[in-house]
């Protein structure tokens, strides 16, 4: 099985549509600290 970048793919879907993590944030009704933790890879257990 590939291995998938989430982060990576989420990065370029955003800015290839112009949108702010700001912006992806208030329309899926997440903070913007989620968003960024999801493009970095960052999550706590």
């Amino acid at each position: 099985m590939r291995e998938m970048n989430l982060g990576r793919i989420l990065i370029e879907n955003r800015r290839k549509r112009g949108i702010t993590q700001d912006e992806l944030a208030a329309h899926m009704g997440v903070s913007k600290g989620a968003v960024s933790k999801w493009e970095t890879g960052v999550s706590h257990s």
